[in-house]
């Protein structure tokens, strides 16, 4: 809080009060990680907080909230599971003053939809189709292996993946041939043998809308490098797939699959690549690669998305800010931007009678 007298009135500003009770709704692909994301800074500023977890993974968030029952003050904490209704009925709960939603962008325009009955203050992370651009003078075999887990890890269940990798015309062919080759040795399968890099999609939607995504590939003629359509419907298991240079209006280019799904495009002119790395209505998050920081950087520069990693990726810390750019969100998560997130902005104004 900052004092300021100007002969006549005291004036106290930047005065920073806790909003209350703050809902948080937290997804399936990582339900206790993005859950702290809200608790933490909307506990520090003083709110209480109702959290509900996604209905296909409730169980660690319950146990979560079991163990805060010894360390928090009763009601400061409130853990509620249910379906879906029960996100609106927060969402619109006259007694809630502010709601944090991490989700789909589809999903994320209900919830502020629904916040707009009484004005609650939002923050929302949304989803994202984010791309890579690698520049000509990388040496595709020492960055293969990074950019594959960039896209695939959390099998691509991640807002953040790579979900469109630009490459440039001189390295195209190399890289591809390389992500072929590592992909070929990533071992998918059951998450309790000893063996397994990547597990299944965590849940039968999920499933089924990758699987659309890949037969629509396959009947549109486009060239797999690896996978393709699941040949079992033993469990919810999608082999890792390569796209070779779809085209720009392909689906597996305009959706995000949220699934281990990788279209591979091949550009010859920057500018070009920029352009279409930009041309979506998502704007999350973004990487570029090459061995030219100084280059790499311009090009970062004009990337529309709320997170730019140069020559690395999933890079995160509690003192950087993280939110998305159109329609990846609204606010921010983490840092002070983050935590004045959850609080209202006062000035109090005095004068001497």
């Amino acid at each position: 809080m900052n004092e300021h007298y100007d002969g006549q009135a005291c004036f106290k500003m930047d005065g920073y009060t806790p909003i209350g009770v703050v809902g948080a709704i937290t997804p399936w692909n990582f339900p206790l990680l993005l859950a702290v994301w809200k608790l933490a800074p909307a506990l520090l500023a003083g709110n209480t907080v109702v959290l509900k977890p996604s209905p296909y993974t409730p169980l660690c968030t319950l146990l979560f909230g079991e163990l805060s029952r010894d360390i928090l003050p009763p009601g400061v904490l409130n853990v509620v599971s249910g379906g879906n209704e029960l996100g609106q009925w927060l969402t619109e709960h006259p007694g809630v003053g502010k709601i944090s939603f991490t989700g789909s962008t589809a999903t994320g325009k209900l919830v502020l939809k629904s916040a707009a009955a009484n004005m609650k203050r939002v923050t929302l992370e949304l989803g994202g189709n984010d791309p890579a651009i690698v520049l000509p003078d990388v040496n595709p075999e020492e960055i293969a292996r990074k950019l594959f887990w960039a896209a695939f890890q959390n099998s691509a269940q991640f807002c953040v993946a790579t979900k469109r990798l630009y490459v440039h015309e001189a390295v195209y062919d190399d890289l591809c041939r390389e992500l072929a080759a590592y992909a070929a040795t990533v071992v998918v399968g059951d998450g309790a043998q000893r063996e397994t890099q990547l597990g299944p999609l965590q849940n039968r939607m999920q499933y089924e809308k990758v699987c659309d995504l890949l037969r629509d590939c396959v009947a549109e003629g486009q060239m797999l490098l690896a996978g393709g359509v699941p040949k079992h419907d033993s469990g919810y298991f999608v082999p890792v797939t390569l796209i070779d240079n779809p085209p720009d209006d392909a689906r597996c280019v305009t959706e995000e699959a949220f699934g281990p799904v990788l279209p591979i495009l091949k550009y010859k002119d920057i500018d070009d690549a920029i352009a279409r790395a930009n041309e979506t209505c998502y704007g999350l998050a973004a990487s570029v690669w090459s061995t030219d920081t100084e280059a790499a950087n311009k090009v970062a520069e004009r990337l529309e998305a709320g997170t730019v990693w140069i020559n690395q990726i999933h890079q995160f810390s509690r003192h950087v800010a993280f939110g998305g750019h159109k329609e990846s969100g609204l606010g921010i998560e983490n840092s002070l931007h983050g935590l004045a997130e959850y609080c209202n902005l006062q000035t109090i104004m005095t004068a001497q009678l």
